[in-house]
């Protein structure tokens, strides 16, 4: 199968002819490459005849999408239809008659195949939606908002409001308000706080009348502090029983799809909150916007599965201890939480932003949308292209799908119109290669590493101030590390950016002060692994090979994912129990002699072993080791068995048998029989059998 580009210079706008198509279809491996003006009008044919194959179709125009499908659709072609922008990425802008490298690359990316499909994650909504607030602004919107959904309303506070004259919908009322759940299974728990309870009352208006403090209104609550408890209104309610001042039983539920939060501070203090809840608070703008996303969310909805879980690499606990928390910190959406020795993602909450695939020191998450297999292919594939098309020096510019690529194209058009603010815009640089991504947040270090062993002058994540404070320290946290590495073997420069901003004009004075640092002479052919630590194993290896510096260590700061275990001989009684405790295999022991062995690039530096140790006797200390004794096992600690007193066989060590004896000699188990400690586990049987003045067990019972 082949793949058919269209290309057009947008009624000649951009600097594309047909020598350019001439040489971007040299690098595409095709025929040299047809160029309209009009592609999207005069030269509509031209798009039409491609349409007859079942071959790919990319188009180098993202404005006019809509219509291109559209067309497709009329015609009934089945050719698939990729689309890839060439004109606000570069082709307009100070850079565009140097841009054909990069539109190479554009197109070269868009040719790839898609990533194989991941698993989904199912909603179902029936549009029942729980509004929280207080009275006048709940009850506002209950009414609004009844004949497009079902309505519950639970009122918090005492902003008086006249109830609806009809019972068209539930309504409660109450404080401490608690909200959990995701779209389609949220449960809401309060406490009923106010002495009417509005689930029963029939707003007989009989209280009102009764109270004479004026206490009640028609929102049918008791304004405490008018109330002087004289119980008129308990006697006016009657039978009924709607009032209680007394009332035992407080506590009250409720279940939604939806949940319309009014409240002045939202319930749900996370940055991400859960699908299906809105929390507009106070903002009248911004409650007409959200009450319309909420008539949107009715019926059945899936999200990609954003994670994969390897739960035997994952560092998190061990025999109740807990070492490694990266993926718990991180998440803005709190979808990770503790769960025994492993950890738990709610595949529900979990938004996507891959942060804490990011974090993780072992791979043990990672990130499936994209895999990192497929951003890696996207990377080398663009980076050839450009490479082959004469392009010198490329940078990566990191961005997400949405606000990231908008601010791309609002940057893009402000410079081809000669906006002018302090001389005008540039527009993105020939040189940086934008790729998208769901989240910024979802690549890391071995990803970045990756890249500048496959010639990358410069990496940059473009943050558009929708992110979470822990993703940017993350970001921040993960760039030191990846910049010190590289700077310890000779590459000379700053390799890597993070870019915040939100207009075009601080994008664009972003992207002017970025520098192409210095790379690998020989380009790398690995491909990203699945693993993480496969990868950053394979970059590491080949930064090293092609550095100009060779030194045997690199001294890394606290929470990098390398270092070594440093142990206290004379503390250390070679127990094991760090052994036992390490999920990495870093640490190991001798089946043949009593030592405590360590292979470094295994170890992720996730504390277990030191939070593990009986004795205190494990620091951690984080470095790169480049020699090969990384990846071979050193003895850390050993000691001579001690043989057993009695038939000589090894067991333990002096050290261990010195230890257990002192504390144990004065036992009433051992009083008398401290010899007994010296002893295999078999010889003790044997000398507790033999001296028959001893008192045993069965002799008590006798007794």
């Amino acid at each position: 199968m082949t793949t058919t580009f269209k290309l057009c210079n947008c009624n000649r706008s951009m600097p594309i002819d047909g020598a350019a198509g001439e040489k971007i279809g040299m690098v595409l491996g095709t025929a040299s490459l047809p160029v309209a003006t009009e592609l999207c009008r005069h030269d509509v044919t031209s798009y039409l005849e491609a349409l007859d194959g079942v071959d790919d179709v990319i188009v180098g125009c993202t404005q006019e999408r809509a219509l291109f499908t559209e067309l497709a659709q009329q015609k009934g072609s089945v050719a698939p239809l990729h689309f890839v922008n060439l004109r606000e990425t570069g082709g307009w802008g100070a850079g565009g008659k140097q841009a054909l490298p990069k539109m190479a690359a554009l197109l070269a990316a868009a040719a790839l195949p898609d990533p194989e499909p991941v698993p989904v994650v199912d909603y179902r909504s029936e549009g029942h939606v729980l509004i929280v607030g207080p009275a006048d602004r709940a009850l506002s919107w209950a009414r609004r908002l009844q004949d497009q959904l079902e309505v519950s309303v639970l009122l918090t506070g005492y902003a008086h409001a006249e109830m609806p004259v009809e019972r068209t919908f539930p309504v409660f009322s109450g404080g401490q308000v608690t909200i959990a759940g995701w779209l389609g299974a949220f449960t809401a728990e309060w406490r009923q706080d106010n002495p009417i309870d509005l689930e029963v009352c029939t707003r007989c208006n009989a209280c009102v009348t009764a109270c004479p403090e004026q206490a009640i209104g028609l929102d049918y609550q008791i304004d405490l502090a008018k109330c002087s408890s004289h119980r008129d209104c308990v006697k006016a309610c009657g039978a009924i029983g709607a009032i209680d001042f007394t009332r035992g039983d407080t506590r009250r539920s409720t279940t939604s799809d939806l949940v319309f939060d009014l409240s002045d501070t939202p319930l749900l203090g996370m940055h991400q909150p859960p699908q299906g809840y809105f929390a507009p608070g106070t903002d009248v703008q911004k409650q007409i916007d959200e009450s319309l996303k909420l008539t949107q969310m009715v019926g059945e909805f899936s999200k990609p599965k954003f994670f994969l879980y390897k739960e035997k690499l994952c560092a998190h606990g061990r025999n109740g201890q807990i070492g490694c928390t990266a993926c718990i910190d991180v998440c803005s959406a709190e979808a990770v939480s503790h769960d025994g020795n492993r950890i738990k993602v709610n595949p529900n909450l979990c938004v996507g932003c891959g942060a804490c695939t990011t974090e993780c020191p072992s791979g043990a998450l990672t990130y499936a949308y994209p895999r990192a297999t497929d951003i890696g292919l996207r990377m080398q594939t663009m980076l050839a292209a450009y490479a082959r098309a004469g392009g010198a020096q490329p940078m990566l510019l990191i961005h997400d799908q949405e606000n990231g690529a908008t601010l791309i194209n609002r940057l893009g058009r402000a410079a081809q119109a000669g906006v002018q603010v302090d001389g005008g815009l540039s527009g993105v640089p020939a040189r940086i290669l934008p790729i998208a991504v769901h989240h910024t947040a979802s690549t890391g270090i071995d990803v970045w590493l990756a890249a500048v062993a496959y010639g990358a002058a410069h990496m940059a994540i473009l943050t558009t101030g929708s992110e979470a404070p822990q993703y940017m320290a993350a970001l921040k946290r993960q760039m030191e590390v990846a910049q010190i590495i590289l700077n310890g073997m000779g590459y000379a420069g700053s390799h890597f950016s993070l870019i915040e901003a939100i207009t075009p004009q601080e994008l664009d004075v972003a992207l002017a002060t970025l520098h192409p640092a210095q790379v690998p002479a020989k380009i790398a052919l690995f491909h990203v692994a699945a693993e993480k630590r496969t990868t950053l194993g394979l970059a590491i290896d080949h930064l090293k090979s092609e550095a100009s510096a060779a030194p045997e260590e690199i001294v890394l700061p606290a929470g990098a994912p390398f270092g070594e275990v440093q142990v206290n001989k004379q503390a250390c009684t070679l127990c094991m129990s760090c052994v036992g405790a390490c999920p990495e295999a870093a640490l190991a022991d001798n089946p043949d002699l009593p030592q405590l062995r360590f292979i470094e690039t295994n170890c992720v530096q996730c504390g277990l072993c030191e939070t593990t140790c009986p004795e205190d006797a494990i620091t951690l200390q984080p470095r790169l080791l480049l020699t090969n004794a990384a990846k071979q096992p050193t003895v850390l600690n050993e000691a001579q068995p001690f043989h057993c007193i009695s038939c000589g066989k090894p067991f333990g060590t002096a050290q261990m048998i010195a230890n257990m004896v002192a504390k144990l000699s004065q036992h009433g188990a051992f009083s008398g029989n401290a010899d007994r400690l010296k002893m295999c586990s078999d010889c003790r049987v044997v000398d507790m059998m033999a001296n028959r003045q001893e008192s045993t067990i069965a002799d008590l019972k006798r007794h």
